[in-house]
């Protein structure tokens, strides 16, 4: 009997042109081989030389496994399917939707709930939070942050509580719409209750972050819940659900500043405020725009159907209000040169945006509501070097000195 016959069916040159192995030959030749010792010098030969070009990254590699183990074992996620498809291995990049697939499968609903997986939301409700306590920094100063770190916290936490309430009332609404149908209460994947017992923890844990606050403070983000739970309603009353979005999404526009410095100074916080609500109504009548064919069959209002073809132009002065406010804003706290600079910086965002816009192509309007992110990051840079640039008042110095 020779060994070498043996060893065919995992020859590495079949297994290169087949690429894959299939296990069925390998357990036979281990039933096959005897117990002297050139047997099993043959096989570990014969497998240093196979499990390398086994375990090395090549476009073509299929699973060894059969196809029910290896389906049982398919990333969840779109981006880690691709990845796995392209033999690039893992991405470089992690992404929240990956991390969502990622959780342990009962938890997975509740994150989706919260939308974790699509961070944008979050990232328009801290934004404000983030101007309004960079611009309470002491001069030359960088803005507190544990404050920046708390606010991150609830925002978190009231963004994945005000999507909860939103789809406990339009639950019915988004199982016909097709967007919103995978939602994890209208898919039926989470009950009413589970999901109400869900809000009930997040507002909790929300109340915690809020009571690391002065008293002042406390009312000023209690008084927000209001808002919080009727704007779910408003697009069923009103065509402008959007104002009341911008309402309830920059109040922290007005936290922030309290936070800080204990109380509003109204010169500031007001026209920062106003200026977050025109965005708001600039980026998510945008966001509209992807639903509105949905909306019209099932009786949803919004400012897309209000604006219709008229869209850009309404963008367009909503966008010169916001710059108006936010220079306003910079003339009442002394703000400096990076902070004008920004704010162009802002304008030429809004103008590109607008200007580029395509309201009847969802992926467009998704592709320019996203990019509100960016906006708003550009503008918070703008403050923090704005209020770098400041010089500290001379009072202020010798007061420092004398307690020094």
């Amino acid at each position: 009997m020779r060994l070498q016959k043996q060893a065919t069916p995992i020859h590495v040159g079949t297994a290169r042109a087949r690429g894959a192995v299939s296990p069925q030959p390998v357990a036979a030749s281990l039933a096959s081989t005897s117990s002297d010792g050139a047997s099993w010098k043959w096989l570990g030969s014969g497998m240093a030389g196979l499990l390398p070009r086994l375990c090395c990254c090549r476009r073509g590699f299929r699973s060894p496994f059969p196809r029910p183990l290896a389906a049982a074992t398919a990333p969840h996620s779109p981006q880690l399917r691709r990845a796995a498809a392209g033999g690039g291995g893992w991405p470089l990049r992690f992404s929240a939707a990956a991390l969502v697939e990622a959780a342990p499968g009962p938890a997975r609903p509740y994150l989706r709930l919260m939308r974790l997986d699509r961070p944008i939301g979050t990232w328009l409700l801290y934004l404000p939070c983030t101007w309004s306590i960079g611009l309470a920094a002491e001069p030359g100063c960088f803005p507190d942050w544990y404050m920046l770190s708390l606010f991150g916290a609830g925002a978190v936490l009231m963004r994945g509580a005000g999507c909860t309430i939103n789809d406990m009332w339009d639950q019915e609404y988004d199982k016909k719409v097709t967007r919103t149908a995978s939602r994890p209460i209208a898919s039926g994947d989470i009950s009413a209750f589970q999901a109400l017992v869900f809000l009930g923890g997040q507002l909790s844990l929300a109340l915690c972050v809020l009571l690391c606050l002065n008293y002042y403070s406390i009312g000023l983000g209690a008084a927000s819940l209001s808002l919080v739970i009727t704007y779910p309603l408003m697009k069923r009353i009103t065509y402008w659900p959007q104002l009341v979005l911008g309402l309830t999404f920059n109040w922290g526009a007005l936290l922030g500043w309290s936070a800080i410095k204990g109380s509003c100074d109204w010169s500031v916080c007001l026209p920062l405020y106003f200026s977050g609500v025109v965005w708001t109504l600039i980026y998510d009548t945008i966001y509209a725009h992807q639903d509105k064919r949905d909306d019209v069959v099932i009786g949803v209002k919004s400012t897309a159907l209000r604006f219709k073809e008229d869209t850009k132009q309404w963008l367009s002065g909503f966008g010169g209000i916001m710059l108006m406010g936010l220079c306003v804003t910079g003339m009442n706290c002394d703000q400096t040169f990076p902070y004008y600079t920004a704010v162009a910086a802002v304008g030429a965002h809004l103008a590109h945006q607008i200007y580029t816009l395509d309201i009847n192509t969802p992926e467009d309007c998704w592709k320019k509501f996203t990019s509100n992110r960016t906006l708003g990051t550009l503008l918070f840079i703008g403050i923090v070097l704005g209020n770098l640039w400041k010089r500290k008042d001379p009072k202020e110095k010798e007061e420092l000195l004398e307690i020094s």
